[in-house]
């Protein structure tokens, strides 16, 4: 009994901690300028209908432009990363050839190296390859450095019978066409995962299009957010109905696809 009380206490403690800045956030975009300096920051705004905020946050934000980038940016991204991890994985898993257990390990150790480690060298190589200021710089950023995809890939990969490559051979078919038609299809619930987890992390990254893009026409939705600190720096009623815009799709689709999330890593994780 003991237990089971404990255990619904973490979970309420839990809830609270993850809902109550979005129930402020939400709360705060409803409200009038005249009720925020009322200094009351959990009370209930007295028009539930308020979407004033929402309206001034969207056009002066240039959040129409924001979601157009964003959205080019992260479909190229995910297609790329899906493409190229789905690719690597193969390679790596079907293919024997020298210097593989090299290559594995470089990838290891990619994953190990902090980021911020390497930024001046790769925005050296980007500004000399001429995509400094374009949405080509956080694309190929994006699908180049996704090491975490190709072990998703990898594992799901090794669940597959190599009887079925052998198979496929036998029937006459090509590699590439091993991997379109039987790897592909069976690595569904695998790239649904990475589609999640990838389009998650494009959508929300803040880092790499503030410093790539800094041209206001290519802002995505995390940089149009940031612009707010100027001319709305002391209206939180204002900055946060651009957050509220800002959640509200990636909250709505992790809502509806969680269960590929969490059905994609544990049987990830049981081959």
């Amino acid at each position: 009994m003991r237990a089971q009380i404990l255990r619904y206490t973490m979970l309420v403690v839990a809830s609270v901690v993850v809902l109550l800045p979005l129930v402020t956030v939400l709360l705060t975009s409803l409200k009038t300028p005249e009720e925020m300096a009322g200094g009351d920051t959990l009370a209930l705004p007295h028009h539930w209908l308020n979407f004033r905020n929402y309206v001034t946050a969207f056009s002066a934000g240039n959040m129409l432009t924001g979601f157009l980038n964003t959205g080019i940016i992260l479909v190229v991204s995910v297609f790329g990363t899906v493409l190229a991890g789905t690719l690597a994985a193969y390679a790596l898993d079907r293919f024997h050839f020298r210097f593989k257990r090299v290559v594995v390990g470089a990838f290891l150790v990619a994953t190990l190296v902090p980021g911020v480690t390497t930024q001046v060298a790769t925005f050296r190589v980007v500004d000399a390859l001429g995509l400094f200021d374009s949405r080509w710089a956080p694309i190929l950023l994006y699908m180049g450095t996704d090491i975490v995809a190709i072990y998703i890939f990898l594992q799901f990969m090794r669940g597959i019978p190599v009887s079925l490559d052998e198979a496929a051979r036998l029937d006459g078919a090509s590699a590439f066409k091993i991997y379109r038609s039987v790897i592909l299809p069976l690595l569904r619930p695998a790239i649904a995962t990475v589609v999640i987890i990838k389009g998650i992390f494009v959508y929300n990254d803040f880092y790499i299009p503030f410093l790539y893009m800094p041209s206001e026409g290519l802002g995505t939705i995390s940089t149009s957010l940031f612009r707010f600190k100027g001319p709305f720096g002391a209206h939180w009623e204002t900055i946060s109905a651009g957050a509220v815009l800002v959640i509200a799709p990636t909250l709505i689709l992790f809502l509806l696809l969680q269960r590929f999330i969490y059905n994609g890593f544990t049987s990830g994780a049981t081959k």
